[in-house]
């Protein structure tokens, strides 16, 4: 599904960045890329990702061979190029501990229904120490408002390669696996009352960390 020079179907500024962040994983972070097999053929859908290092959002995104919406930190939109950039690319301000604005739920399911795909991060904010957090009842709600595929995704070795906190190490592979999608019978309860939303965050959470790399064959 990676079709080449696919940054000719996007809007010119992001098919750039694009491929500058193909072009710096194949350089320095060549990890394996596996699932996207797994990737709806259409329709919008929410890749769900787990989240280590700010280098998570431009490899996950340089996989897909097309457009999508990030969610990012509203307090990262300040004066200056920092807000420009995010504007450009298309990212949706969302608070730090997972609540969602409603302006924020409008533009994901503008995106989504027009077909378009977004790029969540469950855990809210990346890992101190490169273990699992606790999902936040935010992508919960989205999903179950959305009522879309949830692709689990996860992503080895961005920790090492740049925790927080820390310095970039290039040379560090950085692998992106695909799982398959979850529709909403498989993470939507409406059972479950005011649970529902965390309890849908905490399915596709376990979706993502059930997720294992393919051992490669010894010959």
């Amino acid at each position: 599904m990676k079709a080449r020079y696919a940054q000719l179907e996007m809007e010119p500024f992001y098919g750039f960045f694009h491929a500058v962040a193909q072009v710096a994983h194949q350089a320095f972070f060549r990890g394996d890329v596996v699932g996207l097999e797994n990737l709806p053929a259409s329709g919008g859908y929410i890749v769900a990702a787990n989240h280590l290092s700010h280098l998570d959002p431009p490899l996950v995104g340089q996989c897909l061979p097309l457009q999508v919406a990030f969610f990012a930190r509203k307090t990262l939109w300040k004066r200056g190029v920092a807000s420009w950039w995010l504007d450009k690319v298309g990212s949706i301000p969302v608070d730090r501990d997972g609540g969602t604005s409603l302006d924020a739920i409008r533009r994901v399911l503008h995106v989504l229904a027009a077909g378009r795909v977004v790029i969540m991060f469950p855990e809210g904010t990346r890992s101190l120490d490169g273990r699992p957090q606790t999902p936040k009842a935010g992508v919960g709600l989205l999903a179950c408002r959305a009522q879309v595929p949830v692709v689990p995704t996860r992503i080895f070795g961005s920790y090492e390669a740049f925790r927080k906190k820390g310095l970039i190490h290039l040379g560090v592979p950085v692998s992106v696996a695909f799982g398959k999608p979850l529709q909403p019978a498989d993470y939507d309860n409406p059972a479950d009352g005011k649970e529902r939303y965390s309890r849908t965050a905490a399915r596709i959470m376990a979706a993502i960390m059930s997720i294992r790399l393919p051992v490669a064959p010894i010959i």
